[in-house]
């Protein structure tokens, strides 16, 4: 009788051990109702967007210069200088660029014809000279009124003349230049039936 409780005891034993054991082998496995914790410490770094608000400020600094840059530009800009009379000469002659050659203000009856050279600086989008010839003596007499367009951007010459088939009739003359109804320069000259060998200005 006393061995089969040995062997009762020793069974018992073993099936104790091999619980022991297994119990042992599954307790490590614990330790993972943790493992959620390392996922919150990587996402600390979440807030590295924040360095884009100072890389846009940028962007205002390269237009407020663009705009500075542009302030000169337009200040160094000059109006266009207005169209004025600079020179009025009168002659007996022209070239091929209407500039008088033979200038003088004492003509010959047989002149047959009188040019009056008008020099303007500046510029204009339009405007008008005119040119107005007077026969001074006695009363007084309108010979000639003409009237040219002009539109320059820089000096220019425009020549007005008057013609006679006939002999001018002796005496004093007067040429008037206005600019837009203007007046702004006038030339007195004389008409002589013989001129002196050598032309020249009125005395």
């Amino acid at each position: 009788m006393t061995r089969p409780m040995h062997n009762t005891a020793l069974l018992s034993a073993t099936l104790a051990a091999l619980l022991l054991s297994a119990c042992g082998k599954n307790e490590p496995a614990a330790p993972p109702a943790n493992a959620p914790a390392p996922a919150h410490t990587a996402a600390a770094p979440a807030p590295a967007p924040a360095p884009a608000a100072t890389a846009a400020q940028p962007v205002a600094t390269a237009t407020a210069t663009h705009a500075g840059s542009m302030a000169p530009s337009i200040a160094a800009t000059p109006p266009p200088a207005p169209l004025t009379v600079a020179k009025l000469t009168l002659g007996s002659a022209v070239n091929a660029e209407y500039k008088v050659t033979r200038p003088g203000n004492r003509f010959a009856a047989s002149d047959r014809t009188i040019y009056a050279s008008v020099t303007t600086e500046g510029s204009t989008g339009g405007a008008t000279l005119n040119a107005k010839w007077s026969y001074l003596e006695g009363q007084g007499q309108l010979v000639s009124s003409i009237s040219q367009s002009i539109a320059t951007d820089g000096p220019a010459i425009t020549t007005f003349k008057v013609q006679n088939p006939d002999l001018w009739p002796e005496g004093k003359y007067r040429v008037e230049i206005s600019l837009d109804g203007k007046p702004v320069a006038k030339q007195d000259f004389e008409i002589r039936r013989v001129l002196p060998r050598f032309r020249g200005q009125l005395s």
